[in-house]
């Protein structure tokens, strides 16, 4: 067979040199061989044929009459004309200055041949061919990528020849040694060649030699611009830019040489330079596309139609503003202070903004001003709140003025670290500045934002501070030099400087570095003073004197603890005194940290934090010997810094900055450290204040404690069903997270760049931290779980517990006579008659606190009993609960579990609330009721079984009378309001789950006692309503989407938008009565109460079904319909409310998805996308079939919605990149969720929806993540990219198939090219 194989390409070859030799007629000699051929049995076209022509011609009988050959072969379709090229760029290309005719006569075969690959890829030797070209080229082993796929090879082929000309035409012309790379990899040397070597066609370098070489250089330029032009061959090169970035990195790079540098380039009359450099840039966007149908087209346009152009004010319905709705619902959710959340509010909203920028499609300005507005509404909120213990003013000002600061410059670093890794990989940028289009965005959306005045408005508690900012601005415009601070005294500031937080927006921006004094310039921005001062101090006395070097004085103590430092320098110095001052200057160091800087030091707050945190931390003395632990020496400074940091707004802040975590294990030791000491000795403060080891505890211990969630009910922990989002935080987990924040800040690009700005003397340790580090925390914890789980027992008489329990009980009631007795495992027991006296009662309990919260659950259980049984009055239980607490802050704890357990168990009998035995609320419990009802109905809720003003007698389980009667004894004083912020979470959490009316019963007690609490205490009792009744749940949902949508019942004035949603806080309280609640507000006041998250995500799905029906009838009722049809603009008109309509769906399904993703978190969107919207679709919706034009409209309509919906709820959970945790769950929900779709679009699954719904979902889903999540796309497994494509071109959707092949990297790359050939793209 070789043989046979041989003698017919002896006889090809003979054939063709004796041709060569007659100079006969090219297309006789192509007949002639290609009849030899056919007799021969050689299967056409032949890869061996082309071999043999091309190793003939290159180069001893480089002459023209074989080259008409070749062009012969080649029309006559005898050889593969890609691998003809193939073969001659090998060859005649490195040896273009040799030969500058065959590199012409190349040119000029890739020009007919290089632009047509149908015959090629429907070849049945395609595969084989492909693999030929791939050995003669070598593109597997200089691409470096090992993948044998026949399309793949092709792309990668087209971007060879295309390379190869680039290289050639800058070494032509002597600029390939300006590039990072000397040699290219395509243009190896020519070894061995004799210049004057050949007789026949011989090229000499004379004149006509170097015209050739010189138009060949043109010519070789304009032909990669046709392959930059032409459709079909640029797609294929967008190909290679999509998924080999690093190759067509340097690639790109030469490209740039070649328009800088190219006098060729520069002189062609077919292109310009410019031309060439638009052709590289231009992305070829693939939803550009003319689609099949007049439908499809409209829908597909309005998809992408959302860039915001106009206002993003406070305005009404669906208008711009409403596209950054889930900001607004985000950080209104952060300000609810039953919640402390272990993840920073700083990375989920960077996550956030850049989801909802990649689904809106907008400019950077545009989403830093919405998100800027965002925050202002949310401070605006607050302007005239309802008094409460929750985060207030402080904690929103900390939101607008350092954590979006915070949230703006990672983004803005995030990208321009990027630019600097480029400029550092190319050497001809190196010395170029690069500045980000984010950086830009950023200071076109400040400019822009003062606009805005009614948002600019500065709370009272800060107008003066907005003022010295603008009056700083007024002096630099004026010549005056001011330093880094602003502050400044009342007479100093120049007339008319009234500032705005505009002003104090911009400095924190210029003190973070993303903006420069060329601010103070924006038009407008201040308006000069008529009156300039001569002298300003640049910064307060105390501050400066301090940087000066000046001793702390009371005074200057004073100063530094009301007013924020204006730089990180400034907090340095004093955290250093912190360190190594001596014991008052810690002390007032403490004391200084802990006051404004830390609430208002917005632009330094979390370097404040941090070394709050490392205060709490001392390193153990290098000299230090003693038994104990070495935390007992600095229990001043400790107990300031805990005292310091204990207030609402200050905790919510730490937990906004994601610090709760590195806080808990700061605390942790020090719990366990003071907890297991012997209040032998007390230390005295220089206020004069005396405290023991028992009261550091208790300050650390009650701190821990509220960073998880300590008051949830117990009930949660006992039934089956799935508690609320974020009640499986326990000491493990915040220990948990706290490792594995501090071993990955050197991970993501984020968490480097947040590292980066740490202070320099700030070294924080990242040493795990364990639970079994603290025995005796864990032991109590263990306990606390006991408590929760079962009652009580085994105390055994004369065991040290039990004697302890004795001296417990002689302190509560010590005023009494009675005998109160503990249980015990026999019948004996200790009565308080027989019993020492009180002050032998302190004298016994000078023990570690550890082992007296040991015995307080038996104590508690001994006078529960006893009043039960009558022989303790409940005024007397009261005040020896409050005894207890007063003796050791730290029992609140296991006074709040015990008697919440004890109220689950529902063992006790009712307790009358009659104002004889218990404290009565029948003074105002009506009116409270009454005002729970407008409550609801202000917001669209009526239920019916709700009782107001019932004549049946108030009643509370009796722990439950007791915990509300114990609280209700403390003064509202700052000491107590520590121990309160407690209690409080979980006295509202346990009457929650109560029968009603338990919860006004005590708002009603509670308002009796503090009546400027009102408002907030009925607004927390009308949240229970939500608790007991589902219906009032969905019905409050409902609400939110119709008050959003404008689409509100008559009762409910309402033009939609964001302030109807969530209110405008501009609201004066109504007479006689509490102002109203906006829907939004009231929901996320109460969805961590409702127990059943799934119903929830089920109820959304059904409200947004119902939603896009009622847009679509408020927008083509059927008289508009009628006369849209007859109307000459009918089709223009059509495509506005078409347009209008998608608008108000997409805010529909951006309301649901921000509700999903904030009830349930990142769980409830993954069943959400997994479990939910399968069984949607596959569900048969009998009342959603409407008919008529509409009814294809809406199917149409609630498709898009659903795409929008499933792809907001997974850009918020895992954000559009791979920078979050979460977002390494994305692949396998992503390959399942596809595979259902694939299922689908084949027929494999049978829906029960309209087909229209599921086309619109189906096209709509894809094509949202092509253009708004393309770094999703790789993560799926290319055979399930392959069936989706598949499915989608027989929905003749064949250009979202490309794309969506195009970006799944190189394994579907090779399909993508082979779909962009196959349907001519």
């Amino acid at each position: 067979m070789a043989a046979a194989s041989c003698t017919v390409w002896d006889s090809v070859l003979e054939l063709t040199k004796s041709a060569q030799v007659k100079h006969c007629d090219p297309q006789l000699w192509a007949i002639q061989l290609s009849s030899n051929l056919n007799s021969a049995g050689v299967d056409l076209p032949s890869m061996e044929l082309a071999h043999l022509l091309v190793s003939h011609i290159c180069f001893d009988n480089h002459m023209p009459i074989t080259w008409k050959f070749l062009d012969k072969a080649l029309s006559f379709n005898l050889v593969p004309p890609l691998l003809v090229l193939a073969l001659l760029s090998t060859r005649v290309v490195p040896n273009r200055q040799l030969h500058p005719s065959a590199y012409r006569l190349y040119m000029e075969l890739v020009k007919r041949h290089a632009f047509s690959f149908s015959a090629l890829i429907a070849a049945p030797n395609y595969q084989l061919i492909m693999k030929s070209i791939d050995d003669a080229a070598h593109l597997s082993q200089i691409f470096g990528v090992q993948l044998c796929e026949p399309g793949f090879l092709l792309v990668e082929f087209v971007f060879s020849i295309v390379w190869q000309l680039l290289d050639a035409s800058l070494d032509d012309e002597g600029l390939l040694e300006l590039g990072a790379e000397k040699n290219s990899r395509w243009l190896p040397r020519p070894e061995g060649m004799e210049i004057d070597g050949h007789e026949n066609f011989s090229e000499k370098r004379n004149e006509h030699h170097e015209g050739l070489h010189k138009v060949n250089i043109t010519m070789a330029i304009e032909l990669i611009g046709e392959f930059l032009k032409n459709k079909l061959t640029s797609r294929l090169l967008y190909l290679a830019r999509q998924n080999m970035p690093s190759q067509w990195g340097g690639f790109f790079e030469q490209l740039q040489l070649l328009v800088v540098h190219s006098a060729a380039l520069r002189n062609s009359k077919h292109i310009t330079p410019d031309a060439f450099l638009q052709l590289t840039s231009d992305t070829r966007r693939v939803l550009s596309r003319e689609c099949k149908t007049i439908s499809q087209h409209e829908f597909h346009a309005v998809m992408f139609s959302g860039s915001l152009k106009s206002s993003v004010g406070q305005c009404h319905g669906a208008s711009q503003s409403a596209v950054w709705l889930p900001i607004d619902l985000f950080l209104e959710d952060t300000m609810d202070g039953s919640q402390v959340t272990t993840t920073s509010a700083i990375e989920n909203l960077i996550s956030l903004v850049k989801a909802l920028q990649a689904v809106n499609r907008t400019t950077w300005h545009d989403t830093f001003l919405g998100l800027w507005i965002a925050a202002l509404r949310l401070v605006q909120r607050e302007r005239n709140p309802s008094e409460g213990p929750v985060p207030r003013l402080d904690t929103c000002l900390s939101m607008l003025l350092s954590i979006t600061t915070l949230v703006v410059a990672n983004i803005i670093e995030e990208e321009e670290s990027e630019l600097i890794d480029e400029t550092q990989q190319s050497p001809t940028n190196q010395r170029k500045k690069k500045q980000g289009k984010r950086r830009k965005g950023l200071i076109t959306s400040l400019q822009l934002l003062g606009d805005y005045e009614g948002l600019l408005t500065p709370p009272q508690p800060v107008s003066s501070v907005a003022n010295q900012a603008a009056a700083k601005a007024t002096m630099f415009i004026s010549g005056l030099t001011v330093s880094n601070g602003y502050s400044m005294s009342i007479n100093d500031m120049p007339v008319n400087c009234s500032g705005n937080l505009r002003h104090l927006i911009v400095e924190a921006c210029i003190a973070r570095n993303m903006l420069d004094t060329s601010a103070y310039l924006w038009p407008g921005y201040v308006t000069l003073a008529n009156q300039v001062p001569r002298s300003v101090p640049s910064q307060t006395l105390g501050w400066l004197s301090l940087m000066n070097g000046s001793p702390l004085t009371p005074s200057m103590i004073n100063i530094l603890v009301s007013t924020p430092a204006s730089s990180l320098p400034a907090i340095e110095k004093i955290y250093e005194i912190a360190v190594d001052g001596s014991d008052d200057e810690k002390i007032s160091a403490a004391a200084i940290l802990c006051g404004a800087s830390l609430v208002r030091g917005w632009n330094i707050q979390e370097h404040t934090i941090l070394f709050i945190i490392k205060l709490l931390s001392p390193p153990v003395p290098a000299d230090y010997s003693g038994s104990e632990s070495h935390l007992i020496n600095y229990a001043p400074l400790l107990n300031v810094l805990l005292v310091g940091i204990s207030s609402v707004d200050c905790v919510q802040i730490l937990s906004l900055h994601g610090l709760v975590p590195l806080l808990a294990g700061a605390l942790m030791p020090i719990c366990e450290a003071f907890g297991s000491a012997v209040p032998e000795v007390s230390w005295t403060l220089p206020t004069g204040e005396e405290f023991s080891c028992h009261a550091v505890f208790s300050n650390a211990f009650t701190l821990l404690l509220r960073l998880w969630r300590f008051d949830h009910p117990p009930i949660d922990h006992v039934m089956g069903d799935v508690p609320p989002v974020g009640s499986h935080l326990s000491p493990e987990y915040l220990l948990l997270v706290r490792n594995s924040l501090l071993s990955s800040l050197g991970t993501s690009t984020r968490r480097q760049l947040r590292r980066r700005r740490f202070s320099k003397i700030l070294s924080l340790s990242v040493e795990p931290i364990f639970m079994d580090s603290f025995p005796k925390l864990k032991l109590w914890y263990r306990q606390h779980l006991e408590c929760i789980a079962s009652t009580f027992s085994g105390l055994v008489h004369g065991t040290p517990v039990h004697q302890i329990v004795d001296a417990l009980l002689n302190l509560m009631f010590r005023r009494i006579n009675r005998g109160v007795q503990p249980s015990t495992s026999t019948n004996s027991g200790s009565s308080l008659s027989s019993g020492p006296g009180a002050e032998d009662a302190q004298a016994r309990l000078k023990i570690s606190a550890w082992d007296i919260l040991e015995a307080t659950p038996f104590a508690l259980d001994a006078a529960l009993t006893a009043c039960a049984h009558g022989r303790l009055s409940p005024r007397e239980l009261a005040t020896g609960l409050k005894d207890l607490a007063d003796f050791l802050p730290a029992s609140l704890a296991t006074i709040v579990s015990y008697l919440s357990a004890e109220v689950t168990r529902g063992i006790w009998k009712p307790a009358s609330m009659n104002g004889t035995d218990w404290p009565s609320p029948a003074v105002n419990l009506s009116s409270v009721e009454q005002q729970i009802k407008k409550i609801l109905a202000a917001t669209g809720v009526d239920v019916p079984s709700l009782s107001v003003g019932g004549t049946s007698p108030a009643t509370l389980p009796l722990p439950l009378a007791a915990l509300v009667s114990l609280t209700i004894t403390y003064k509202l004083d700052k000491m107590s309001e520590r121990f309160l912020t407690l209690v409080g979470p979980a006295l509202n959490a346990l009457a929650a789950g109560c029968p009603w009316p338990c919860m006004p019963i005590i708002a009603s007690l509670w308002a009796q006692k503090v009546k400027r609490w009102s408002d907030y205490l009925v607004f927390s009792a009308s949240r229970t309503v939500f608790h007991h009744n589902s219906d009032a749940v969905v019905q409050l949902l409902k609400s939110c989407f119709a008050s959003t949508l404008g689409l509100s019942p008559p009762h409910i004035s309402s033009n939609g938008g964001v302030g109807a949603l969530l209110g405008h806080g501009f609201g004066s309280h109504l007479s006689g009565g509490i102002s109203p609640v906006a829907p939004g507000i009231l929901y996320l006041r109460v969805h961590r109460s409702v127990r059943d998250v799934m119903f929830m995500t089920e109820e959304i799905l059904s409200l947004l079904m119902h939603s896009v029906r009622d847009i679509a009838n408020s927008a083509w009722t059927r008289g508009a319909m009628e006369k849209l049809k007859k109307s000459k603009y009918g089709m223009r008109y059509g495509k506005v409310s078409l347009a209008a309509a998608m608008t108000r769906v997409k805010l529909a399904a951006s309301l649901g998805s921000s509700l999903v993703w904030i009830s349930g978190g990142l769980n409830l969107v993954q069943s959400l996308i997994n479990e939910t919207l399968p069984s949607w679709f596959i569900s048969v919706h009998g009342l959603e079939q409407e008919g008529g034009e509409s009814g294809g409209l809406v199917a149409m309509l609630r498709g898009y919605a659903l795409a929008y919906f499933a792809l907001f709820c997974g850009t918020f959970a895992w954000g559009v990149d791979s920078e979050s945790a979460a977002s390494k769950k994305r692949p396998t929900v992503l390959k399942a969720h596809l595979e259902f779709l694939a299922s689908a679009l084949e027929g494999k699954i049978s829906l029960g929806c309209d087909w229209a719904t599921a086309w619109a979902y189906a096209s709509g889903f894809v094509c949202l993540m092509v253009a708004c999540t393309p770094k999703w796309v790789p993560e799926v497994d290319v055979d399930i990219l392959k069936r989706v494509s598949k499915g989608l071109r027989q929905w003749n959707e064949e250009e979202l198939a490309v794309a969506l092949l195009g970006l799944g990297g190189v394994g579907a790359m090779g399909a993508a090219a082979e779909l962009v050939i196959e349907i001519g793209l």
